[in-house]
């Protein structure tokens, strides 16, 4: 079993900064792309950033220059610095990860629970 856990989330003031964290564990033979979602009430979920296993970031559009995706593969873990908060980044964020659980399986995608970013004006 494979398990992503987000933390870091919280309640921040706009121009502020949060950085959320993705903790992958269980069977984990290797870990290709990740990335963080968000979904904001009433709204679908929107991609927010991705990193593949080797390569180049890419994000969308509205948090281009304020957010940073990274990774630590010694640690399967994923981060999002995200800075220059603004209110309309208020959503919850969610974790996903292409993982390989052994040599012999295909990988699959594996969600996170999600954690809450509120950013007041």
């Amino acid at each position: 079993q494979v398990q992503l856990v987000e933390s870091g989330g919280g309640l921040v003031q706009a121009g502020g900064s949060v950085r959320l964290s993705c903790a992958a564990s269980g069977s984990i033979f290797r870990i290709n792309a990740m990335a963080w979602y968000r979904q904001a009430p009433g709204k679908q979920r929107e991609l927010v950033a991705a990193v593949p296993s080797g390569g180049n970031t890419n994000y969308a559009d509205s948090v281009k220059g304020r957010f940073t995706i990274s990774r630590d593969n010694a640690k399967n873990t994923g981060y999002l610095q995200m800075n220059s908060l603004e209110p309309e980044d208020t959503a919850v964020y969610y974790c996903t990860a292409n993982i390989k659980t052994s040599r012999y399986t295909s990988p699959r995608d594996y969600w996170g629970q999600g954690t809450q970013v509120t950013v007041s004006s």
